[in-house]
């Protein structure tokens, strides 16, 4: 009897033993994860949608795509339902290889920028050659000369194809030249005038002088005009100075600078906004590391309730008189004035010139004025010749006002206006005068955009979310609807989102199939939706080859049990269901997006990636989060900017670990960038028995300090009164150092030294309440770095891996150099 209890002892602990085995910690792969970097995922995926290049004649467009075995360039005429190679890659590369004489094969073409010419039956293009010739620039009596030996360059070759020929021609072989005045040319429709900003005011020169300063801008013969003589800086006609340091500024004062503005049809109108931010305070940022010495940046930045705001005014040039005008404002009041522009036609994207121009083509200015709580917008228009105004249509809500730029149609005998005063996303039909027509779109989904009008058969083109109501309500797909309201007809349906790129004349689209979990297709549809041509399917099997898995859509619900939350989840592609994994959420708390994929996307750096270190990766989204939802989710966190999501993303966590027990509940880290560093350190601090470890990049912990514009739209600045009657905006937010004593866990902190959106002092100001309550924690400090980390977002992903395997996979042999950065540095 002793033996046999012995030997059952033995058995349970032999099956208990095993048991914890396998669902021990084990050790984190970075070699999976190394072999899915950016560099390496460029090399397995390419060409994931068709981008059209549509053209002016005939419903026709150009597209490349390109697959594991080269880029191919493809015509399509939609009308034909015909789809050819633009030209036959082997010939286009053994006339490649005539002409230049460097050796080309059909897989390893060039990547082409086409101009098509004559009538768009042909096209042309350049391409550099490995021979070495003297520059263009350098005079004969120059290369004559032994003591000035000549500089030697490329040769460029100028090429010209007839669609459907057998040669490719030589034009010339002269080098492009430098298109240095798009930075400063605000050319006129017409290109009769040309406008920009010298020394903060409104200088314009003639074409003829224009044409010199295209050839060369520092030419002494160019003749300059002054328009105005008010401006100053920080209240002048000019664009701003904003990522440049002062070394650099004080270096280009005297240069020519862009000036932004709305063209009349005509070129005889110039309607520009001019800003005054004299008393916005300054905001600096040094670079330490800049050459020869540290440099400092110093800008404009109004942070949430300062008393001092923007001031805006709508001037109007006249070019033949050169006289200006004031649109009649109230100045009083402080607002934001936005410019309604014409959208530009598909056909224009490979146009040189494409001038920004006024909705209107008969003489009017549509504009909106915001007030700066955000709650009270109008729409108006004002005469161009005389500047008088009228409030068309009123906007009022006690939460921010979202918008979109207005529509005219009917010969601009009406507009198509888009508001949420009904709790979604709806457009609503006006007459000029602002009386309403009709509602468009209603019930409980939301339209997005405006993309084409059929006023002959009374139809609007329209993007929506959530009209299909058994599916992911984030996923877009494109309508049509009556003028006079009525049922939306879904163009591209389907269980995935789309984006779509339809033809001047919307008889057609482009629209491309996407899903997190699914390969990417693109086709050609008409009108009414019906298939024309299915163009595209991604070329996946390299990356599949690599061991790639999709990610899994998931739907949970929110903290209140109701809501709908939708969300991702990314495993290890060499997962074992019999293992328990760490999970991390990566979040990012909205409100005018979520951190949650839709359609497939070779950007795994923040999720697949960090999933194959050996943990689940979730993102999801929260009550408070994306607009493409009811006006509610989305407002759901206004007045707490800092809380509204995370009891959310603590509640998803623990449906996902009752619904997989692969999940260890007991083991949860967060991270996030930006709102997502701030959101993420704000979780471990609420939730400090949950959340075991956190990385915050980025991260605007003290929204005090963040602009106003997303501080106090999102969160909300009341408007009050003192005692005098003077109007004053009060601002109050919880901030994340008021927290810092609830840390428990792990927590890192990461911000760039020059990052003049998030300022750095966000993080150093949380580093330091963590220092007055005494606990550990980390820092790191990327120096001369913007918001994005930019060349330092490698060395960021790894320092993550690093400290979310050290706390949660208990890694604790680490090399100083990180070998896998390294490994793909060329030894020299």
């Amino acid at each position: 009897m002793k033996n046999t209890i012995l030997q059952f002892l033995l058995l349970l602990f032999s099956i208990n033993f095993l048991s914890a085995q396998e669902t021990s910690t084990h050790q984190p792969n970075y070699s999976l994860a190394a072999k899915f970097s950016p560099d390496k995922l460029a090399k397995l995926v390419h060409s994931t949608e068709v981008s059209p290049h549509w053209l002016k004649n005939g419903n026709r467009f150009w597209y490349q795509y390109k697959t594991s075995d080269g880029a191919n360039y493809y015509l399509v005429d939609a009308d034909k339902k015909s789809k050819i190679k633009l030209f036959d890659n082997e010939k286009m590369a053994a006339w490649l290889t005539e002409i230049t004489k460097d050796p080309y094969d059909h897989k390893h073409l060039p990547k082409f920028d086409f101009k098509f010419v004559k009538n768009e039956t042909a096209i042309r293009f350049r391409v550099s050659s490995t021979e070495l010739i003297a520059n263009s620039k350098e005079t004969s009596d120059t290369l004559k000369d032994s003591k000035s030996p000549s500089k030697k360059e490329n040769k460029v070759f100028y090429l010209e194809y007839v669609l459907g020929s057998n040669n490719l021609k030589i034009i010339n072989t002269l080098k492009e030249e430098k298109k240095d005045y798009k930075k400063w040319a605000n050319i006129a429709p017409d290109s009769s005038i040309v406008l920009f900003s010298k020394k903060h005011n409104l200088f314009w020169m003639d074409k003829e002088n224009f044409l010199k300063a295209v050839k060369n801008e520092k030419d002494s013969t160019i003749v300059e005009n002054q328009w105005t003589t008010d401006g100053v800086e920080n209240y002048g006609y000019g664009s701003g100075n904003r990522g440049k340091d002062n070394v650099t500024i004080e270096k280009e004062k005297e240069d020519r600078k862009y000036v932004f503005g709305h063209w009349s049809d005509d070129s005889k109108k110039f309607v520009f906004q001019k800003t005054d931010s004299r008393k916005i305070q300054d905001l600096w940022v040094i670079n330490s590391i800049a050459n020869p010495r540290p440099t400092l940046e110093t800008y404009k930045y109004h942070m949430p309730g300062e008393k001092e705001f923007y001031k805006r005014e709508l001037i109007v040039f006249d070019i033949p008189s050169k006289s200006h005008i004031n649109v009649d404002l109230d100045s009083t009041q402080q607002k934001s004035l936005t410019v309604y522009s014409r959208p530009f036609e598909p056909s224009s994207r490979d146009d040189d010139h494409r001038p920004t121009l006024l909705l209107s083509k008969k003489g009017k200015i549509y504009f909106s004025q915001i007030s700066r709580d955000r709650k009270k917008m109008d729409v108006c228009v004002a005469d161009l010749t005389t500047g008088e105004t009228e409030i068309l249509i009123e906007e009022r809500m006690n939460t921010y006002i979202e918008s979109r730029d207005p529509v005219l149609i009917n010969n601009e005998k009406e507009l198509i206006h888009w508001s949420e005063r009904d709790g979604w996303g709806h457009f609503y039909r006006y007459d000029t005068k602002g009386n309403l027509i009709n509602k468009i779109t209603s019930g409980s989904f939301h339209s997005e955009k405006v993309t084409g009008v059929d006023i002959q058969n009374n139809l609007l083109y329209f993007t929506a979310h959530g009209v299909q109501k058994d599916l992911d309500p984030y996923y877009e797909h494109l309508y049509s609807i009556s003028l006079n309201g009525g049922r939306p007809k879904a163009l591209n349906p389907g269980d995935f989102t789309s984006n779509s790129f339809p033809s001047d004349n919307h008889k057609y689209f482009v629209t491309n199939y996407s899903r997190v979990n699914t390969i990417p297709k693109s086709d050609l549809r008409n009108s009414a939706g019906n298939l024309v041509l299915s163009l595209e399917e991604a070329d996946l099997s390299q990356l599949f080859a690599s061991g790639y898995k999709f990610p899994e859509p998931f739907k949970v619900k929110a903290d209140d049990g109701i809501t709908d939350i939708y969300g991702v989840l990314y495993k290890p592609f060499d997962f074992d269901e019999k293992k328990q994994y760490p999970l991390l959420e990566y979040v990012y708390p909205g409100p005018q997006t979520e951190a949650v994929n839709k359609g497939f996307s070779i950007r795994m750096d923040r999720l697949d990636r960090m999933a194959q270190l050996g943990f689940i990766v979730a993102t999801m989204g929260n009550r408070g989060g994306h607009p493409d939802r009811s006006k509610w989710y989305h407002n759901y966190g206004y007045g707490n900017l800092r809380d509204y999501g995370l009891a959310d993303k603590k509640y998803v966590a623990e449906q996902l670990a009752n619904r997989f027990d692969f999940i260890d509940i007991n083991n949860v880290g967060i991270y996030g960038h930006s709102g997502g560093g701030f959101m993420s350190t704000a979780a471990i601090l609420v939730y400090p028995d949950f959340f075991k470890v956190a990385v915050s990049q980025a991260g605007n912990h003290d929204n005090t300090i963040y602009n106003s514009w997303w501080s106090e739209t999102h969160h909300g600045v009341l408007e009050e009164y003192d005692q005098n009657g003077e109007l004053y905006y009060k601002y109050a937010i919880d901030k994340n150092q008021s927290l810092a004593s609830n840390l428990k866990g792990k927590l890192l902190l990461v911000t760039g030294d020059i990052d003049n959106n998030v300022h750095p002092g966000g993080t150093i100001r949380m580093a330091n309440a963590l220092i007055q309550a005494n606990k550990r924690f980390d820092f790191m400090m990327l120096p001369g770095q913007r918001h994005g980390f930019g060349k330092m977002t490698e060395y960021a992903f790894w320092l993550r891996a690093d400290y979310f395997s050290r706390y949660l996979l208990n890694k604790n042999d680490f090399e100083v150099d990180i070998v896998e950065i390294n490994k793909n540095i060329p030894k020299k």
